[in-house]
């Protein structure tokens, strides 16, 4: 594997984490804004919604297109090209004539921010592996997971001075710093190791990635794991204000708050003995934070229960995205833009779908029944993981 200078490996961990948060904060930053949107274009609040929803779309398959075309042609050349058509997809939004045409700029806007969340775990498979690569990937896992719980709360701290164009010049400007960035960022995707063929036959070796059983068992995993986050960040809003009747500054704070449990989680797993141990210990200890969550609120009708549990269930998620995320690279090593494709595509297509569910209902209910079915598939996951594990290790093992 690389060996870098103690600077550039720094510069690495920053670069890399700016490109993990950029997709999240397309799509999230400006949701304060959902409301002056719709009167400043003279529209219905469902039109300017499709505009978040387009953005998911571009991020899903944007990642598809962008990951495999970076193993033909080199990872800098496509970040570059993707930051460029985020660039000038963003300024094109700000000047949009119609709902329909910023809709349009939105899915661009969410095709061009792909590039930097697929490549960001390309890149890191290319330079690390083993505990190295579980490093840098806790890093990307820790703002994956935190990212789209805090860019709201970014965004409306700064909605109120700057309005919604101002929140899309400030992503204009964080792009911009990117592409500045990529003058220092040095290829790691070497020639000879690069996809020879044509790009129509590298698309079409894209589904090759689903004969490796064990990425494909990572990466629902990762996708379940996206499902509760995504079940918790649409529905939190509803609940904490609505349900429990606290203020927008209180529940900004308490956003905020649970946002440190995803980091806190990323970080401690790197203590477990092997990302197999940290998949498992996060994946139970969902199903059960979330057990007592719908236990607790059923008993003691109060705040606590709801906020404890939720953020104990917010730490587990940590472990699951940074053990997922090293568990499938690894293992799709030798088609790594592929895999990180079709990996971040999942998390994103999964959250799109969970997403309008939490509101069927009654929120709380709702929400509560789905982080229970995305935490009990994700614990299957988890466990198929584990025993090929365990059965590495003991042939005389018992087989499943």
């Amino acid at each position: 594997m690389a060996q870098f200078s103690k600077k550039y490996y720094l510069f690495l961990v920053l670069f890399l984490g700016m490109l993990a948060a950029f997709g999240p904060f397309v799509t999230d930053m400006y949701l304060p804004t959902l409301p002056s949107m719709a009167t400043v274009f003279h529209t219905t609040a469902s039109q300017v919604q499709l505009g978040l929803a387009a953005s998911m779309v571009g991020l899903a398959v944007g990642q598809i297109f962008f990951g495999p075309i970076s193993d033909k042609y080199g990872r800098k050349a496509v970040l570059v090209s993707a930051m460029i058509l985020f660039s000038v997809s963003t300024v094109a939004s700000i000047y949009s004539p119609s709902i329909e045409f910023f809709n349009v700029c939105r899915f661009l806007q969410g095709l061009g921010g792909s590039g930097g969340i697929v490549l960001s775990r390309s890149v890191a498979t290319d330079c690390y592996a083993g505990r190295e690569l579980a490093k840098m990937l806790a890093i990307i896992g820790a703002v994956n997971g935190i990212a789209p719980v805090t860019a709201p709360v970014i965004g409306g701290l700064v909605s109120g001075a700057v309005g919604w164009k101002g929140i899309f010049w400030i992503l204009f400007g964080i792009g911009a710093v990117i592409l500045a960035m990529c003058l220092v960022f040095r290829e790691s995707h070497v020639q000879e190791k690069r996809y020879t063929g044509s790009v129509a036959s590298l698309l079409k070796k894209l589904p090759e990635i689903f004969k490796l059983k064990y990425f494909v068992v990572y990466t629902i995993l990762y996708a379940f794991t996206c499902g509760v986050l995504f079940s918790y960040v649409s529905s939190a809003s509803f609940i904490i204000q609505n349900h429990f009747g606290f203020s927008e500054l209180a529940f900004s704070l308490i956003f905020g708050v649970n946002a440190l449990g995803i980091g806190i989680g990323s970080a401690m797993s790197l203590k477990f003995p092997d990302m197999k141990h940290a998949a498992m210990a996060g994946s139970a200890g969902i199903a059960v934070s979330v057990l007592l969550q719908a236990l607790g609120t059923w008993l003691i009708p109060s705040f606590w229960p709801y906020e404890i549990f939720t953020f104990t269930m917010l730490v587990c998620v940590g472990f699951n995205l940074t053990a997922s995320t090293t568990l499938a690279m690894d293992e799709g090593r030798e088609m790594i833009g592929s895999a990180s494709a079709i990996f971040g595509a999942s998390g994103f297509m999964f959250g799109g779908i969970v997403t309008p569910l939490v509101g069927l209902g009654n929120i709380l209910h709702t929400t509560v029944l789905l982080l229970g079915i995305c935490g009990f598939c994700a614990l299957a996951a988890a466990w198929v993981s584990y025993r090929r594990r365990t059965r590495v290790e003991n042939p005389s093992a018992t087989t499943m």
